[in-house]
């Protein structure tokens, strides 16, 4: 019995191995592994990737710097359509509704390219002229969707709390703005927070979109590594290794994610 019962213990911890982040990373090595066996890339190849890092790494810093402007300013105007969908008044909430059905259901290539056209390439102000950059109108193009999508996630927390805090925080004699602010806020913010980490992932992998309308990130230096070397061996490298770097930005995100999931299900 005692034997069985260890034989079980060591199948399960077994189990958990390979259903935990080990896994993934030991898939991702051996996948590496083969890519490298099948395309060896000479040492030619290697040093003009050493070469070029410094410069994607640059670029990366790009793409995730438009992410990150691109999430605030999609979070800033998420929660203010998120209320609106919740508002008595029909004409407003039919108004965010339509946004959200608009731009959740829109091509995330086809707005940047609609807020790159539809905007100027600068604007005069009184006696100035400011120019209006190709990263800003991507930063706005990924907003839209993103602003979209919080809208949804914050509707979805705000109606998952039950009615009954809201009934017995009123039988405490607290106001509305006091129970929404001491009761209901708190708890869509631990609700909303894996949701919104995964969002911002999804965002940051479409940044590579930027290339398209001419920004200068991390797959257009990849792009410009490609055509200057001009080696096959190289590309190939050189776009596995945009792999990686987005693999290894997005992957810790994806895990923190998971973690508050879980502790989420366990409170």
């Amino acid at each position: 019995m005692a034997s069985d019962t260890a034989l079980h213990d060591g199948r399960g911890r077994s189990q958990a191995w390979l259903r935990g982040p080990w896994a993934l990373i030991l898939g991702t090595l051996l996948l590496v592994l083969v890519c490298w066996t099948l395309v060896v890339p000479p040492p030619a190849a290697l040093r003009s990737l050493w070469t070029w890092t410094p410069a994607l790494l640059r670029g990366l810093w790009a793409n995730i710097q438009i992410s990150v402007l691109a999430m605030a300013l999609g979070t800033a105007v998420g929660l203010v359509i998120g209320a609106l969908l919740l508002t008595p008044n029909r004409v407003l909430r039919g108004a965010a509704g339509l946004w959200v059905q608009a731009f959740r259901n829109a091509p995330v290539l086809v707005l940047v390219y609609f807020t790159t056209y539809v905007f100027p390439f600068e604007l005069a102000l009184l006696r100035w002229t400011v120019p209006f950059p190709d990263w800003v109108k991507v930063v706005l193009g990924l907003a839209l969707p993103a602003s979209a999508n919080v809208a949804e996630i914050f509707r979805g927390a705000i109606q998952s709390i039950p009615s009954a805090q809201w009934e017995a925080a009123q039988s405490l004699a607290l106001r509305r703005r006091q129970v929404f602010r001491l009761i209901v806020l708190p708890q869509c913010l631990r609700r909303m927070l894996p949701p919104w980490m995964n969002l911002y992932a999804s965002i940051t992998m479409s940044t590579s979109l930027a290339s398209l309308v001419g920004v200068h990130d991390v797959v257009d230096t990849a792009q410009v590594a490609s055509n200057t070397v001009a080696r096959t061996d190289f590309t190939i490298l050189v776009y596995f290794t945009l792999l990686v770097l987005f693999f290894a930005y997005c992957y810790p995100i994806a895990r923190a994610t998971r973690a508050l999931e879980r502790r989420h299900e366990r409170h």
